[in-house]
């Protein structure tokens, strides 16, 4: 039997790898804060990395794979890497596109150049941090490290506040702001295939990085938010906009309107990457529809109002901004 330590496992990514593992019947440890409940089946173990002697659950034990999605200091990746690396076979670290350099090009591959970071670095920046917490891994486990680039993670558990508003929204109905081109690719994982790749990757002895992500337009900013339509109960009327109109209200892309980028620059940046490594190694990713239906089903388990990570921003448009802008204000 595979032993696990996951550090967090009570949210969103950490969840989903969690519960993963479960299924494939592995011995599952947490170490987290205590302040959510792990899936039921894990040991848990208390302690908070960023306070002195926080480690000090961790003293013992062995386990053949750690995962950490830390995305703050990355000092708190370093430490924990140190203290393990004696006693785990494999470290794997969920990180993010963001330590791509500003801007890479369409087609960029884990080749790409990157962010300066430092496994010794305090907190500064989300892509600073997460560049950061890949050194420390990599400085600890050496090729034993493998570094989980995601792209944008849509699924159930969200804590980031983007699927869930949107669907949300949708279920309210009426005249709705579709942020156009209808045809507009997107690139994102959902988090169980994010899950289900890593701990395929990490048993099968992978490291160092890969971009984890479907292929650009796996799906389109159509096929997403015409499936929050049609699960939601098909109240919503999509009134498709161009980026030009949305630019000249001022509403902005990523925050205001979840998940989308106009074409350009940034769009290239984050929504068209070349994926080809990690689908080679057994990435699949399953539909838009599957994604969107089954957080819509979580979503009304737990009332309507998804959780939010306390270090995120509010998503969303308000009413009157959306009316004003599909020229509806009275």
């Amino acid at each position: 039997m595979k032993k696990l330590l996951m550090l967090g496992g009570t949210e969103f990514v950490g969840r989903a790898i969690t519960e993963d593992a479960l299924e494939r019947g592995w011995d599952v440890t947490a170490f987290h804060r205590g302040r959510h409940a792990p899936p039921p089946g894990v040991r848990s173990v208390h302690g908070d990395r960023t306070a002195p002697g926080g480690l000090a659950g961790l003293a013992e034990g062995t386990w053949d794979l750690v995962v950490d999605t830390w995305s703050a200091a990355p000092t708190a990746v370093r430490d924990t890497a140190r203290l393990l690396a004696g006693r785990a076979g494999r470290y794997a670290y969920v990180s993010s596109c963001s330590v791509y350099a500003y801007p890479a090009p369409a087609g960029r591959t884990e080749d790409g150049a990157l962010v300066d970071g430092s496994p010794d670095a305090e907190a500064t920046a989300y892509p600073e941090d997460k560049r950061g917490g890949e050194l420390a891994a990599v400085a600890a486990f050496g090729d034993r490290a493998l570094l989980v680039r995601a792209g944008l993670i849509l699924g159930p558990y969200e804590n980031v506040g983007r699927l869930p508003w949107w669907l949300n929204r949708i279920a309210r109905g009426g005249p709705t702001l579709a942020p156009g081109p209808r045809d507009l690719p997107m690139q994102y994982v959902d988090v169980r295939d994010l899950a289900h790749w890593t701990l395929d990757a990490a048993e099968a002895g992978l490291g160092g990085p890969y971009d984890v992500a479907s292929p650009s337009g796996h799906a389109t900013m159509g096929s997403f938010l015409e499936a929050c339509a049609a699960v939601t109960g098909g109240a919503a009327e999509l009134r498709w906009t161009g980026p030009e109109r949305i630019a000249e209200a001022g509403v902005e892309p990523w925050i205001q309107l979840p998940c989308w980028l106009p074409p350009g620059e940034l769009h290239d940046h984050m929504f068209r990457a070349d994926v080809t490594k990690a689908l080679s190694a057994g990435l699949t990713c399953r539909p838009v529809e599957e994604t969107v239906a089954d957080t819509w089903s979580w979503l009304r388990s737990i009332g309507g109002t998804a959780p939010m990570r306390p270090d995120r921003s509010a998503k969303g448009l308000d009413a009157e901004r959306e009316a004003a802008l599909l020229g509806l204000g009275g």
